[in-house]
């Protein structure tokens, strides 16, 4: 079985620095958070996600396996469910960073 290839843009936050080693974050502010919503099938909205570790440049969330925010009955409350999501990914690995 063949695998598919996505032909859609990478997001690069350091294109200049190759192999930079796993560092945790320190505070808040070494994390990225991107919250926005899509409409959902069922007629609803569903949050978007995307958090990376700004120290290493590691993307947090969305892994392999990770549900779906939603779906919500508006699109305030997908993308304010959407930012709680990252604010707990965010505390999680301050506590226990995963490196």
């Amino acid at each position: 079985m063949t695998k598919s290839v996505s032909r859609r843009a990478k997001l690069v936050l350091f294109p200049f620095q190759k192999n930079i080693g796993a560092k945790a974050g320190q505070t808040e502010d070494d994390y990225a958070l991107y919250a926005s919503y899509r409409p959902h099938v069922s007629g609803g909205f569903v949050g978007t996600l995307k958090v990376v570790r700004l120290t290493d440049a590691r993307l947090l969330y969305p892994f392999e396996g990770a549900d779906e925010i939603g779906p919500h009955p508006s699109r305030d409350a997908a993308k304010e469910a959407a930012i709680a999501r990252g604010s707990e990914i965010i505390k999680a690995d301050l506590l226990n960073p995963e490196l």
